[in-house]
Protein backbone atom coordinates (compact mmCIF):
# COMPACT_ATOMS: atom_id res chain seq x y z
CA UNK A 1 0.00 0.00 0.00
CA UNK A 2 1.47 3.53 -0.86
CA UNK A 3 1.99 6.08 1.89
CA UNK A 4 -0.59 7.74 -0.14
CA UNK A 5 -3.16 5.46 0.49
CA UNK A 6 -2.39 4.68 3.93
CA UNK A 7 -2.82 8.43 4.77
CA UNK A 8 -6.22 8.32 3.03
CA UNK A 9 -7.23 5.30 4.81
CA UNK A 10 -6.54 6.59 7.99
CA UNK A 11 -8.30 9.62 7.69
CA UNK A 12 -11.49 7.56 6.61
CA UNK A 13 -11.21 6.17 9.48
CA UNK A 14 -10.65 9.35 11.73
CA UNK A 15 -13.83 10.43 10.15
CA UNK A 16 -15.82 7.21 10.81
CA UNK A 17 -14.91 7.48 14.41
CA UNK A 18 -15.84 10.99 14.91
CA UNK A 19 -19.03 10.46 12.51
CA UNK A 20 -19.95 7.81 14.90
CA UNK A 21 -19.64 9.66 18.04
CA UNK A 22 -16.63 7.66 19.01
CA UNK A 23 -13.30 8.88 20.47
CA UNK A 24 -10.48 9.03 17.67
CA UNK A 25 -6.95 8.50 18.35
CA UNK A 26 -5.14 11.56 19.90
CA UNK A 27 -2.49 11.62 17.47
CA UNK A 28 -4.93 12.13 14.76
CA UNK A 29 -5.85 15.61 16.43
CA UNK A 30 -9.21 14.66 17.45
CA UNK A 31 -9.51 14.67 21.23
CA UNK A 32 -10.08 17.69 22.67
CA UNK A 33 -9.53 18.50 26.48
CA UNK A 34 -12.71 18.99 28.56
CA UNK A 35 -13.31 22.23 30.20
CA UNK A 36 -14.32 20.58 33.58
CA UNK A 37 -14.65 16.88 35.32
CA UNK A 38 -17.34 15.62 37.13
CA UNK A 39 -15.89 17.03 40.40
CA UNK A 40 -16.66 20.62 38.48
CA UNK A 41 -20.26 20.69 38.60
CA UNK A 42 -22.65 23.29 40.92
CA UNK A 43 -24.38 21.90 43.16
CA UNK A 44 -21.57 19.77 44.53
CA UNK A 45 -22.45 16.12 44.01
CA UNK A 46 -22.57 13.41 46.76
CA UNK A 47 -19.73 11.62 45.48
CA UNK A 48 -17.93 12.21 42.08
CA UNK A 49 -14.96 10.28 40.83
CA UNK A 50 -13.41 11.59 37.68
CA UNK A 51 -12.15 9.83 34.55
CA UNK A 52 -10.69 11.41 31.73
CA UNK A 53 -9.48 8.21 30.33
CA UNK A 54 -13.82 7.84 30.07
CA UNK A 55 -14.39 10.86 28.39
CA UNK A 56 -17.38 10.74 25.78
CA UNK A 57 -17.64 12.72 22.41
CA UNK A 58 -20.77 14.02 21.17
CA UNK A 59 -21.52 13.22 17.33
CA UNK A 60 -23.62 13.42 14.27
CA UNK A 61 -24.44 9.89 15.14
CA UNK A 62 -25.62 10.08 19.07
CA UNK A 63 -29.16 9.08 20.09
CA UNK A 64 -31.06 9.68 23.59
CA UNK A 65 -32.46 6.26 24.35
CA UNK A 66 -34.72 6.48 27.14
CA UNK A 67 -37.59 4.36 28.64
CA UNK A 68 -41.95 5.93 28.83
CA UNK A 69 -41.14 7.57 31.80
CA UNK A 70 -38.24 9.40 30.64
CA UNK A 71 -39.05 10.76 28.01
CA UNK A 72 -40.21 14.26 28.45
CA UNK A 73 -36.69 14.90 30.38
CA UNK A 74 -34.93 13.19 26.68
CA UNK A 75 -36.85 15.47 24.74
CA UNK A 76 -35.94 18.44 26.99
CA UNK A 77 -32.44 17.08 26.66
CA UNK A 78 -32.21 16.86 23.03
CA UNK A 79 -33.88 20.47 23.01
CA UNK A 80 -30.38 21.63 25.05
CA UNK A 81 -27.94 19.97 22.71
CA UNK A 82 -29.11 19.99 19.15
CA UNK A 83 -29.16 24.31 18.49
CA UNK A 84 -25.07 24.30 19.41
CA UNK A 85 -24.10 20.86 18.00
CA UNK A 86 -26.61 21.42 15.16
CA UNK A 87 -27.30 17.04 15.08
CA UNK A 88 -30.33 15.74 15.01
CA UNK A 89 -30.04 13.63 18.30
CA UNK A 90 -33.42 11.45 18.10
CA UNK A 91 -34.63 10.73 21.31
CA UNK A 92 -35.48 6.55 20.90
CA UNK A 93 -37.32 3.60 22.86
CA UNK A 94 -34.87 1.98 25.11
CA UNK A 95 -34.21 -0.89 23.64
CA UNK A 96 -33.21 0.63 20.02
CA UNK A 97 -30.18 0.99 18.51
CA UNK A 98 -26.49 0.10 19.52
CA UNK A 99 -24.34 3.20 18.26
CA UNK A 100 -22.90 5.68 20.75
CA UNK A 101 -26.08 6.80 23.08
CA UNK A 102 -26.71 8.77 25.83
CA UNK A 103 -28.98 6.62 28.00
CA UNK A 104 -31.71 7.86 30.58
CA UNK A 105 -33.25 5.07 32.01
CA UNK A 106 -35.65 5.24 35.79
CA UNK A 107 -34.92 2.27 37.81
CA UNK A 108 -32.60 0.02 38.70
CA UNK A 109 -30.26 2.24 40.81
CA UNK A 110 -29.00 1.99 44.20
CA UNK A 111 -31.33 2.93 46.89
CA UNK A 112 -29.46 5.63 48.35
CA UNK A 113 -30.65 7.82 45.14
CA UNK A 114 -34.27 8.44 46.23
CA UNK A 115 -37.36 10.46 44.63
CA UNK A 116 -34.53 12.95 42.76
CA UNK A 117 -31.28 11.89 43.19
CA UNK A 118 -29.31 9.91 40.18
CA UNK A 119 -26.35 7.89 38.66
CA UNK A 120 -24.60 9.04 35.68
CA UNK A 121 -21.43 7.44 34.42
CA UNK A 122 -19.71 8.64 30.86
CA UNK A 123 -17.69 6.29 29.25
CA UNK A 124 -16.03 6.48 26.16
CA UNK A 125 -19.00 4.13 24.65
CA UNK A 126 -21.81 6.33 25.50
CA UNK A 127 -23.33 8.09 28.93
CA UNK A 128 -26.05 6.34 31.25
CA UNK A 129 -28.02 7.89 33.56
CA UNK A 130 -30.45 6.32 35.49
CA UNK A 131 -33.05 8.00 38.52
CA UNK A 132 -35.43 5.86 40.10
CA UNK A 133 -38.12 9.18 38.64
CA UNK A 134 -38.31 11.46 35.65
CA UNK A 135 -37.54 14.29 38.29
CA UNK A 136 -34.34 12.36 39.39
CA UNK A 137 -33.54 12.59 35.62
CA UNK A 138 -34.39 15.73 34.89
CA UNK A 139 -31.85 16.86 37.33
CA UNK A 140 -28.69 14.44 36.60
CA UNK A 141 -29.66 16.40 33.45
CA UNK A 142 -28.69 19.24 34.91
CA UNK A 143 -25.11 17.89 35.62
CA UNK A 144 -24.79 16.47 32.63
CA UNK A 145 -25.42 19.55 30.46
CA UNK A 146 -22.14 21.02 33.01
CA UNK A 147 -20.02 18.14 31.94
CA UNK A 148 -20.04 19.42 28.33
CA UNK A 149 -18.21 22.26 26.79
CA UNK A 150 -19.97 26.06 27.65
CA UNK A 151 -20.70 26.59 23.80
CA UNK A 152 -22.88 23.91 24.37
CA UNK A 153 -25.48 26.82 25.85
CA UNK A 154 -24.95 28.83 22.74
CA UNK A 155 -28.03 29.30 20.00
CA UNK A 156 -26.25 28.32 17.17
CA UNK A 157 -24.27 26.02 15.71
CA UNK A 158 -20.88 26.03 17.12
CA UNK A 159 -18.38 24.42 14.68
CA UNK A 160 -16.26 22.12 17.20
CA UNK A 161 -15.55 19.06 19.06
CA UNK A 162 -18.15 18.14 21.73
CA UNK A 163 -16.09 16.51 24.68
CA UNK A 164 -18.48 15.07 27.57
CA UNK A 165 -16.25 14.53 30.79
CA UNK A 166 -15.70 11.09 31.60
CA UNK A 167 -16.17 9.68 35.24
CA UNK A 168 -19.37 8.64 37.94
CA UNK A 169 -21.82 10.66 40.12
CA UNK A 170 -23.47 9.76 42.90
CA UNK A 171 -26.08 11.94 43.92
CA UNK A 172 -29.22 12.95 45.97
CA UNK A 173 -30.47 16.12 47.61
CA UNK A 174 -29.86 17.10 50.91
CA UNK A 175 -33.19 19.09 51.75
CA UNK A 176 -36.09 18.40 49.46
CA UNK A 177 -37.40 21.98 49.26
CA UNK A 178 -35.23 23.93 47.27
CA UNK A 179 -36.75 27.10 46.46
CA UNK A 180 -36.12 30.45 44.54
CA UNK A 181 -38.79 33.47 44.73
CA UNK A 182 -39.67 36.09 42.83
CA UNK A 183 -41.91 39.32 43.98
CA UNK A 184 -44.07 40.23 40.62
CA UNK A 185 -46.10 42.18 43.05
CA UNK A 186 -43.44 45.36 43.40
CA UNK A 187 -42.42 45.57 39.62
CA UNK A 188 -44.32 43.51 37.46
CA UNK A 189 -42.55 40.69 35.34
CA UNK A 190 -44.45 38.95 32.25
CA UNK A 191 -44.59 35.58 31.85
CA UNK A 192 -41.69 35.49 29.30
CA UNK A 193 -39.86 36.94 31.62
CA UNK A 194 -40.66 34.33 34.89
CA UNK A 195 -40.18 31.21 32.28
CA UNK A 196 -36.73 32.91 31.80
CA UNK A 197 -36.23 32.15 35.42
CA UNK A 198 -37.13 29.47 35.59
CA UNK A 199 -34.83 28.50 33.44
CA UNK A 200 -31.90 29.63 34.89
CA UNK A 201 -32.94 28.62 38.01
CA UNK A 202 -33.64 24.84 37.11
CA UNK A 203 -30.04 24.34 36.35
CA UNK A 204 -29.21 24.11 39.58
CA UNK A 205 -31.59 21.78 40.61
CA UNK A 206 -33.94 24.57 41.97
CA UNK A 207 -37.05 22.94 42.50
CA UNK A 208 -39.89 25.44 43.25
CA UNK A 209 -40.32 28.94 42.73
CA UNK A 210 -42.45 30.93 45.21
CA UNK A 211 -44.37 33.86 43.02
CA UNK A 212 -45.43 36.92 45.41
CA UNK A 213 -48.70 37.79 43.88
CA UNK A 214 -49.87 40.34 45.93
CA UNK A 215 -48.66 43.45 47.79
CA UNK A 216 -49.58 46.97 48.47
CA UNK A 217 -48.37 48.35 45.21
CA UNK A 218 -49.87 45.92 42.62
CA UNK A 219 -52.37 42.48 42.65
CA UNK A 220 -51.10 40.75 39.36
CA UNK A 221 -53.44 37.63 39.42
CA UNK A 222 -56.67 37.47 37.77
CA UNK A 223 -59.45 36.55 40.08
CA UNK A 224 -62.62 36.18 38.73
CA UNK A 225 -65.05 36.54 41.54
CA UNK A 226 -63.22 39.84 42.31
CA UNK A 227 -62.03 41.15 38.81
CA UNK A 228 -60.96 44.89 40.20
CA UNK A 229 -58.28 42.76 41.92
CA UNK A 230 -56.47 42.69 38.77
CA UNK A 231 -58.34 45.84 35.96
CA UNK A 232 -57.55 48.12 38.60
CA UNK A 233 -54.81 46.83 41.94
CA UNK A 234 -52.94 45.18 38.75
CA UNK A 235 -52.37 48.38 37.24
CA UNK A 236 -49.53 50.19 39.73
CA UNK A 237 -46.36 49.14 40.19
CA UNK A 238 -43.20 50.76 42.20
CA UNK A 239 -42.25 54.12 41.35
CA UNK A 240 -45.47 54.25 39.06
CA UNK A 241 -43.88 51.59 36.56
CA UNK A 242 -46.18 49.70 34.11
CA UNK A 243 -48.47 47.42 36.40
CA UNK A 244 -50.19 44.60 34.51
CA UNK A 245 -51.37 40.57 35.95
CA UNK A 246 -51.17 37.33 34.94
CA UNK A 247 -55.03 35.79 33.63
CA UNK A 248 -55.84 32.26 34.90
CA UNK A 249 -54.95 31.25 31.86
CA UNK A 250 -51.16 32.71 31.63
CA UNK A 251 -50.72 31.55 35.23
CA UNK A 252 -51.90 27.82 34.12
CA UNK A 253 -49.31 28.10 31.37
CA UNK A 254 -46.56 28.99 33.68
CA UNK A 255 -47.32 25.90 36.11
CA UNK A 256 -47.10 24.01 33.41
CA UNK A 257 -44.01 25.75 31.94
CA UNK A 258 -42.20 25.59 35.39
CA UNK A 259 -43.34 21.47 35.49
CA UNK A 260 -41.96 21.20 32.39
CA UNK A 261 -38.86 21.87 34.24
CA UNK A 262 -39.56 20.24 36.99
CA UNK A 263 -40.25 22.83 38.82
CA UNK A 264 -43.68 23.65 41.58
CA UNK A 265 -45.27 27.23 41.78
CA UNK A 266 -46.13 27.83 45.03
CA UNK A 267 -47.99 31.23 44.96
CA UNK A 268 -48.58 33.93 47.19
CA UNK A 269 -51.61 36.09 48.39
CA UNK A 270 -50.13 38.12 51.15
CA UNK A 271 -52.33 39.02 54.16
CA UNK A 272 -53.62 40.60 56.78
CA UNK A 273 -50.70 42.98 55.91
CA UNK A 274 -49.65 44.05 52.43
CA UNK A 275 -53.13 44.69 50.81
CA UNK A 276 -53.40 47.98 49.80
CA UNK A 277 -53.75 47.24 46.32
CA UNK A 278 -56.89 44.98 47.37
CA UNK A 279 -58.31 47.88 49.30
CA UNK A 280 -57.79 49.99 46.20
CA UNK A 281 -60.29 48.02 44.36
CA UNK A 282 -62.51 47.08 46.69
CA UNK A 283 -63.90 50.02 49.32
CA UNK A 284 -65.43 47.13 51.22
CA UNK A 285 -62.15 45.63 52.42
CA UNK A 286 -61.57 48.80 54.25
CA UNK A 287 -63.25 48.75 57.92
CA UNK A 288 -64.94 52.50 57.07
CA UNK A 289 -66.13 51.11 53.53
CA UNK A 290 -63.59 54.31 51.90
CA UNK A 291 -61.57 52.24 48.79
CA UNK A 292 -57.89 53.86 50.02
CA UNK A 293 -55.33 55.70 47.31
CA UNK A 294 -52.89 52.98 45.77
CA UNK A 295 -49.33 53.38 47.22
CA UNK A 296 -46.07 52.98 44.74
CA UNK A 297 -43.58 54.00 47.59
CA UNK A 298 -41.96 50.90 48.93
CA UNK A 299 -43.36 51.69 52.76
CA UNK A 300 -44.22 48.87 54.24
CA UNK A 301 -46.65 47.44 57.72
CA UNK A 302 -49.34 50.03 56.97
CA UNK A 303 -52.33 47.97 55.66
CA UNK A 304 -54.14 45.45 56.99
CA UNK A 305 -57.43 43.68 55.90
CA UNK A 306 -60.54 44.24 58.18
CA UNK A 307 -60.60 41.93 60.54
CA UNK A 308 -63.73 42.44 61.74
CA UNK A 309 -65.90 42.38 58.97
CA UNK A 310 -67.51 38.73 57.13
CA UNK A 311 -66.72 40.54 53.55
CA UNK A 312 -62.93 39.79 54.35
CA UNK A 313 -63.54 36.14 54.67
CA UNK A 314 -65.41 35.83 52.06
CA UNK A 315 -63.15 37.77 50.21
CA UNK A 316 -60.14 34.96 51.60
CA UNK A 317 -62.36 32.37 50.49
CA UNK A 318 -62.92 33.32 46.80
CA UNK A 319 -59.33 34.14 46.36
CA UNK A 320 -57.91 31.01 48.13
CA UNK A 321 -60.35 28.55 46.06
CA UNK A 322 -59.79 30.07 42.37
CA UNK A 323 -55.97 29.89 42.89
CA UNK A 324 -56.01 26.73 44.65
CA UNK A 325 -57.95 25.29 41.70
CA UNK A 326 -55.42 26.26 39.21
CA UNK A 327 -52.07 25.32 41.39
CA UNK A 328 -51.57 21.60 41.06
CA UNK A 329 -48.59 22.04 43.79
CA UNK A 330 -49.66 21.31 47.70
CA UNK A 331 -48.68 24.89 48.79
CA UNK A 332 -51.08 27.86 49.36
CA UNK A 333 -48.37 30.85 51.03
CA UNK A 334 -50.55 33.49 52.97
CA UNK A 335 -47.90 35.56 53.58
CA UNK A 336 -48.46 37.01 56.94
CA UNK A 337 -45.30 39.15 57.84
CA UNK A 338 -45.22 42.82 58.59
CA UNK A 339 -48.75 43.38 59.77
CA UNK A 340 -47.83 46.30 62.00
CA UNK A 341 -51.42 47.58 62.03
CA UNK A 342 -53.06 44.88 63.12
CA UNK A 343 -53.28 44.16 66.55
CA UNK A 344 -51.84 40.83 68.08
CA UNK A 345 -55.23 39.54 69.20
CA UNK A 346 -56.80 40.60 65.32
CA UNK A 347 -54.02 39.02 63.74
CA UNK A 348 -54.65 35.60 66.01
CA UNK A 349 -58.14 35.59 65.00
CA UNK A 350 -57.52 35.85 61.31
CA UNK A 351 -55.66 33.14 61.03
CA UNK A 352 -58.13 31.12 62.75
CA UNK A 353 -60.71 31.71 60.32
CA UNK A 354 -57.72 31.68 57.31
CA UNK A 355 -56.06 28.24 58.03
CA UNK A 356 -59.36 26.26 57.62
CA UNK A 357 -60.23 27.88 54.12
CA UNK A 358 -56.75 27.16 53.02
CA UNK A 359 -57.53 23.21 54.27
CA UNK A 360 -60.85 23.28 52.85
CA UNK A 361 -59.28 23.67 49.48
CA UNK A 362 -56.81 20.84 49.22
CA UNK A 363 -53.88 22.91 50.00
CA UNK A 364 -51.28 23.34 52.77
CA UNK A 365 -50.16 26.67 54.58
CA UNK A 366 -46.58 28.10 53.99
CA UNK A 367 -46.15 31.87 54.99
CA UNK A 368 -43.49 33.80 56.61
CA UNK A 369 -41.98 33.03 60.00
CA UNK A 370 -44.86 35.65 61.72
CA UNK A 371 -47.64 33.01 61.22
CA UNK A 372 -45.67 30.69 63.61
CA UNK A 373 -46.97 32.80 66.81
CA UNK A 374 -50.44 31.55 65.72
CA UNK A 375 -49.64 28.13 66.29
CA UNK A 376 -51.10 26.89 63.13
CA UNK A 377 -51.59 23.24 61.73
CA UNK A 378 -48.26 21.17 62.32
CA UNK A 379 -48.57 20.93 58.45
CA UNK A 380 -47.66 24.23 57.91
CA UNK A 381 -44.31 25.68 56.81
CA UNK A 382 -43.27 28.52 58.47
CA UNK A 383 -40.89 30.79 56.38
CA UNK A 384 -37.68 31.89 58.78
CA UNK A 385 -36.59 35.64 57.12
CA UNK A 386 -34.99 37.15 60.51
CA UNK A 387 -31.57 38.11 60.78
CA UNK A 388 -30.94 36.87 64.38
CA UNK A 389 -30.21 33.71 64.93
CA UNK A 390 -32.76 33.60 67.57
CA UNK A 391 -36.52 33.36 67.22
CA UNK A 392 -39.02 31.90 70.04
CA UNK A 393 -41.91 31.12 67.91
CA UNK A 394 -40.26 29.37 65.33
CA UNK A 395 -38.14 27.64 68.04
CA UNK A 396 -41.60 26.23 69.20
CA UNK A 397 -43.01 25.67 65.92
CA UNK A 398 -40.34 23.23 65.24
CA UNK A 399 -41.02 21.98 68.92
CA UNK A 400 -44.05 21.25 68.28
CA UNK A 401 -43.70 19.41 64.77
CA UNK A 402 -43.67 22.11 61.45
CA UNK A 403 -41.08 21.97 59.24
CA UNK A 404 -39.14 24.83 58.66
CA UNK A 405 -38.03 26.78 55.39
CA UNK A 406 -34.69 28.73 55.96
CA UNK A 407 -34.31 32.32 54.06
CA UNK A 408 -32.57 34.56 56.63
CA UNK A 409 -32.81 37.93 54.97
CA UNK A 410 -29.13 39.23 55.86
CA UNK A 411 -28.04 35.63 54.46
CA UNK A 412 -30.12 34.42 51.71
CA UNK A 413 -31.77 37.53 50.39
CA UNK A 414 -30.61 38.42 46.46
CA UNK A 415 -32.06 41.83 46.69
CA UNK A 416 -29.67 42.89 49.22
CA UNK A 417 -26.70 44.89 47.52
CA UNK A 418 -23.18 43.07 47.57
CA UNK A 419 -21.51 45.99 48.61
CA UNK A 420 -22.08 50.16 49.28
CA UNK A 421 -22.25 51.08 45.46
CA UNK A 422 -24.10 48.50 43.99
CA UNK A 423 -26.70 50.22 41.80
CA UNK A 424 -29.26 48.10 42.75
CA UNK A 425 -31.22 46.37 45.71
CA UNK A 426 -31.21 47.69 48.98
CA UNK A 427 -29.12 46.97 52.20
CA UNK A 428 -31.62 47.07 55.28
CA UNK A 429 -30.42 43.51 56.66
CA UNK A 430 -27.05 43.92 55.28
CA UNK A 431 -24.55 43.65 52.31
CA UNK A 432 -24.68 39.91 50.75
CA UNK A 433 -21.21 39.50 49.29
CA UNK A 434 -20.89 35.98 47.73
CA UNK A 435 -19.52 34.45 50.38
CA UNK A 436 -21.44 35.84 53.01
CA UNK A 437 -24.75 34.60 51.25
CA UNK A 438 -22.64 30.61 50.74
CA UNK A 439 -21.16 30.55 54.25
CA UNK A 440 -23.94 29.65 56.66
CA UNK A 441 -25.87 26.40 57.27
CA UNK A 442 -29.51 26.43 57.58
CA UNK A 443 -29.42 23.34 60.37
CA UNK A 444 -27.51 25.36 62.81
CA UNK A 445 -28.14 29.42 61.94
CA UNK A 446 -31.44 29.25 64.06
CA UNK A 447 -31.64 28.22 67.74
CA UNK A 448 -33.57 25.38 68.06
CA UNK A 449 -33.91 24.57 64.64
CA UNK A 450 -31.82 21.59 64.09
CA UNK A 451 -31.35 19.28 60.67
CA UNK A 452 -34.32 17.29 61.31
CA UNK A 453 -36.53 20.42 61.43
CA UNK A 454 -35.32 22.18 58.57
CA UNK A 455 -37.61 21.30 54.50
CA UNK A 456 -35.14 23.38 52.95
CA UNK A 457 -33.75 26.58 51.39
CA UNK A 458 -35.27 29.72 50.03
CA UNK A 459 -33.46 32.43 47.91
CA UNK A 460 -35.97 35.49 47.84
CA UNK A 461 -35.86 38.19 45.33
CA UNK A 462 -37.90 41.63 46.24
CA UNK A 463 -37.88 43.70 43.09
CA UNK A 464 -38.66 47.28 44.48
CA UNK A 465 -35.35 48.30 42.61
CA UNK A 466 -35.94 45.51 39.80
CA UNK A 467 -37.44 46.41 36.34
CA UNK A 468 -35.46 44.45 33.62
CA UNK A 469 -34.46 40.59 33.11
CA UNK A 470 -31.27 42.01 33.65
CA UNK A 471 -31.94 43.19 37.23
CA UNK A 472 -32.56 39.71 38.29
CA UNK A 473 -30.18 38.15 36.43
CA UNK A 474 -27.46 40.55 38.07
CA UNK A 475 -29.08 40.00 41.55
CA UNK A 476 -28.88 36.29 41.77
CA UNK A 477 -25.98 35.60 39.88
CA UNK A 478 -23.80 34.33 40.78
CA UNK A 479 -25.22 34.31 44.34
CA UNK A 480 -28.40 31.74 43.38
CA UNK A 481 -25.98 28.74 42.79
CA UNK A 482 -24.48 29.22 45.96
CA UNK A 483 -28.04 28.70 47.53
CA UNK A 484 -28.77 25.70 45.53
CA UNK A 485 -25.48 24.10 47.29
CA UNK A 486 -26.70 24.78 50.29
CA UNK A 487 -30.17 23.30 49.39
CA UNK A 488 -28.85 20.09 47.65
CA UNK A 489 -25.33 18.93 48.64
CA UNK A 490 -23.72 17.23 51.53
CA UNK A 491 -22.60 20.08 54.15
CA UNK A 492 -19.22 18.05 54.73
CA UNK A 493 -18.90 18.36 51.05
CA UNK A 494 -19.24 22.23 51.43
CA UNK A 495 -15.84 25.05 51.40
CA UNK A 496 -16.20 28.76 50.41
CA UNK A 497 -12.43 27.70 49.25
CA UNK A 498 -13.74 25.08 46.91
CA UNK A 499 -16.92 26.36 45.93
CA UNK A 500 -15.37 29.40 44.30
CA UNK A 501 -13.28 27.51 41.93
CA UNK A 502 -16.36 25.73 40.89
CA UNK A 503 -18.05 28.68 40.50
CA UNK A 504 -15.49 30.45 38.65
CA UNK A 505 -16.02 27.79 36.08
CA UNK A 506 -19.65 28.86 35.52
CA UNK A 507 -18.82 31.94 34.56
CA UNK A 508 -18.52 31.15 30.52
CA UNK A 509 -21.68 29.41 30.54
CA UNK A 510 -23.37 32.31 31.97
CA UNK A 511 -21.73 34.09 29.21
CA UNK A 512 -23.46 31.98 26.38
CA UNK A 513 -26.56 31.87 28.05
CA UNK A 514 -26.56 36.21 28.51
CA UNK A 515 -26.64 36.08 32.13
CA UNK A 516 -25.68 39.77 33.03
CA UNK A 517 -24.13 38.22 36.32
CA UNK A 518 -22.19 40.58 38.98
CA UNK A 519 -18.38 39.95 38.43
CA UNK A 520 -17.85 39.39 42.27
CA UNK A 521 -13.83 40.08 42.97
CA UNK A 522 -14.56 36.90 45.48
CA UNK A 523 -14.29 34.60 42.61
CA UNK A 524 -11.19 34.68 39.82
CA UNK A 525 -13.73 34.29 36.96
CA UNK A 526 -12.50 32.37 34.16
Amino acid sequence: MSKRLSRTVLGLAVLSLVTLGLPATASAGQHAKAERTVADVVPAPVDAKPDPRSDFRLGPATVIRTDREGRQVAEYLAGLLRPATGYRLPVVSGHRGGGPAISLETGHTSGRVGAEGYQLKVSRSGVSLKANTADGLFLGVQTLRQLLPSAIEAKTVQKRSWVVSGGTVLDYPRFGYRSAMLDVARHFFTPGQVKLYIDQIAQYKINNLHLHLSDDQGWRIEIKSWPKLATVGGQTAVGGAPGGYYTQEQYKDLVRYAASRHITIVPEIDMPGHTNAAQHSYAELNCDGVAVPPRTDIEVGYSSLCIGKDITYKFVDDVVRELSAITPGKYINIGGDEAHSTTPEDYQTFATKVHPIVAKYGKTITGWHDIAKTKPPVSAVPQFWGTTGTDAHVAEAAARGNKILMSPANKAYLDMKYHPQTPLGLDWAGLIEVKTGYDWDPATYLQGVSEKNVIGVEAPLWSETLITSDHIEFMAFPRLPGYAEIGWSPKQSRTWDAYRLRLAKQSPRWVQQGIDFYRSTQVDWK
